[in-house]
């Protein structure tokens, strides 16, 4: 048992002090595209190369979806004139589903800040219900992880629970296939209001790779309405952490 003690004394404090201090993303990791459509020239490459069609051109102006995009890189890596770029910056979320579109970092982060009056109230404590509608593992996994010790999301009162009743709002992974619309739906109506519904990851958001599937909707906004668009394939755990914290005021825009 002493030997026990000792070693967790030795390891320290474990959760890191976010949102007080910005993490250090991976060299691997993807954030939020910086477009130069002054630099764009007359190819369409990066169009043609992506596999979820995110990337539009309108008047010499390049656009992309944020709700769409499964941040491959692929576009970037295409581009002869450096056009896109993917940055480390983390903080994805927006509260519509057309704050998602980007073609200037400055509008994005101008155009999405968080008014969070009206879901104060869930600023002590906020519960989850989780639903994985079709997902592969991928956002589950990053939802999940939150609850380590890295980020121990409990400090926040933010907890994921078992029963709809017991929940503020629901976290909605996966394409929705149209096996579990009936699933979404109960769970949806058996929350009481006021109540939130989270879109995590690009299947949620969009359908993503699965998009336009007989199989599945494109995004749970087809059968319920959204308060908040979590985007990726997957989500970084922080990028999940920072839109929950922004809708309940916890960080301020």
């Amino acid at each position: 048992m002493l030997k026990i003690l000792k070693t967790r004394i030795n390891q320290g404090y474990k959760t890191f002090n976010f949102p007080k201090k910005s993490p250090v993303m991976a060299d691997f990791f993807m954030g939020l595209p910086k477009i130069d459509s002054e630099n764009c020239g007359s190819c369409t490459l990066c169009i043609e190369e992506c596999p979820v069609s995110a990337i539009e051109k309108i008047d010499n102006e390049l656009s992309i979806d944020m709700g769409k995009c499964i941040f491959c890189n692929k576009c970037a890596d295409i581009c002869p004139e450096n056009s896109i770029v993917f940055t480390k910056e983390f903080s994805l979320s927006t509260k519509t589903r057309e704050q998602l579109h980007v073609n200037n970092n400055e509008t994005f982060i101008k155009e999405r800040e968080f008014k969070a009056e009206k879901l104060g109230l869930f600023k002590k404590s906020f519960n989850l219900r989780v639903v994985s509608a079709g997902g592969c593992g991928a956002c589950e996994a990053d939802i999940n992880v939150l609850n380590t010790l890295t980020f121990d999301l409990s400090r926040f009162g933010i907890h994921y629970v078992a029963s709809p009743r017991h929940a503020d709002g629901m976290m909605i992974t996966g394409p929705v296939t149209k096996n579990m619309e009936l699933a979404v739906k109960k769970v949806y109506q058996a929350i009481p209001s006021p109540k939130v519904v989270i879109a995590v990851g690009a299947c949620a958001i969009s359908g993503g790779l699965y998009a336009d599937s007989n199989e599945n909707y494109n995004g749970i906004s087809d059968l319920i309405p959204v308060d908040l668009f979590i985007p990726g394939c997957p989500p970084n755990p922080y990028t999940i952490l920072d839109g929950l914290l922004r809708l309940i005021g916890k960080i301020k825009s």
